[in-house]
């Protein structure tokens, strides 16, 4: 199967009055015709800048982003322009991502009247109750003529994902799309996506720091893990949950909280070597993680960078000790990684 979306060792960096900084690094993955990866890591970890390198929003400064086999930045404009309908984003914050002045049926039309998807108001009209529908406010008619701010944070968020969905695309990047909704409506604004991903065959890149939501979401699908603007692990979603491989997924998975008391008493704790993540702007030699990392190995880990590498089928991690244990050489490098995931990558 061809890859919908491939990233070929991408990078970025951007320039500060303090220095530059590397933002993403020698990033590879690829992503299938309905196909849902979580990309997850803390603050910082290069996690939106991805996704936006996806959407063509920003321009990577290495490496390759491919459209159906296609470099996007080396398309001809009205080509670039069919890929960027092709591909949207769902923004972390519903309160700034909408016009306030604007009704829900002017956000919604806007679209689809300037692209021509829509020949008129009446007409526009059908396709916005039929979305409405689809992002489950419903009555539509009680929504249509309201503002951003008569809605709640949850509704303004359905209607993003509605706005989002109005061009049709085959992807949607999903950059903490439930992060700033109560905690009791994000399981059915996650639902609400998946059944656009089954109903509608949109493909999803969700972004999220928190891995309680990438195991919900990313169920049938892969989870890449990020750190300092690398992608440390990529595993198939439950693999990763129940027997994960870097260091660094271990710590994350052990920080997430559990309904359960007996489970969080019983939880296996890990004790990182330091709490402090370091700065982009002077990241450490070697294995970036390896200051914190349980398993340091020094002359190794702070020496040499560690790979995205295969280390059985659709599973890869950027660790020297954890792939010498598995019997494979992180030296292999992360393109050979992302070839070893692609064919079985996609939850079928």
């Amino acid at each position: 199967m061809t890859a919908l979306l491939e990233f070929d060792r991408v990078g970025r960096r951007f320039t500060t009055p303090r220095g530059p900084i590397k933002a993403v690094d020698d990033v590879s993955f690829s992503v299938f015709p309905g196909d849902v990866i979580c990309l997850v890591g803390e603050s910082g970890c290069g996690k939106t800048t991805t996704g936006k390198m996806v959407t063509g929003l920003v321009r990577p400064t290495s490496g390759r982003v491919l459209f159906e086999g296609r470099d996007i930045w080396a398309m001809p404009e009205r080509e670039f322009k069919t890929y960027r309908k092709a591909v949207q984003i769902v923004h972390q914050d519903p309160y700034a991502s909408l016009n306030p002045v604007h009704t829900v049926y002017q956000t919604l039309s806007a679209p689809l009247l300037h692209h021509k998807l829509a020949h008129g108001r009446e007409e526009a009209m059908t396709q916005i109750v039929r979305l409405l529908q689809i992002v489950e406010l419903t009555p539509p008619q009680d929504f249509l003529e309201k503002y951003p701010h008569q809605l709640s944070g949850g509704q303004r968020q359905r209607v993003s994902v509605a706005r989002a969905l109005t061009l049709n695309p085959r992807l949607i990047v999903a950059d903490e799309a439930v992060s700033m909704v109560d905690v009791s409506i994000r399981v059915s604004l996650l639902n609400m996506l998946l059944r656009l991903r089954s109903e509608l065959g949109v493909t999803f890149i969700f972004i999220t720091h928190d891995l309680g939501v990438a195991k919900h979401f990313a169920a049938g699908g892969r989870i890449g893990v990020m750190y300092l603007g690398r992608i440390v692990e990529l595993q198939p979603a439950t693999q990763l949950i129940h027997s994960p491989l870097h260091p660094y997924t271990k710590a994350l998975l052990a920080a997430v909280p559990e309904a359960d008391p007996d489970l969080t008493r019983n939880k296996e704790r890990v004790k990182l070597r330091s709490l402090e993540i370091p700065s982009l702007l002077h990241l450490p030699s070697g294995c970036t993680f390896h200051p914190r990392c349980p398993l340091y190995e020094n002359g190794l880990c702070d020496v040499e960078r560690p790979e995205l590498a295969a280390v059985g089928e659709q599973r890869a991690v950027a660790c020297h000790v954890v792939a010498r244990e598995l019997g494979q050489a992180t030296t292999e490098g992360s393109s050979v990684a992302a070839g070893s995931l692609r064919e079985g990558g996609v939850a079928r």
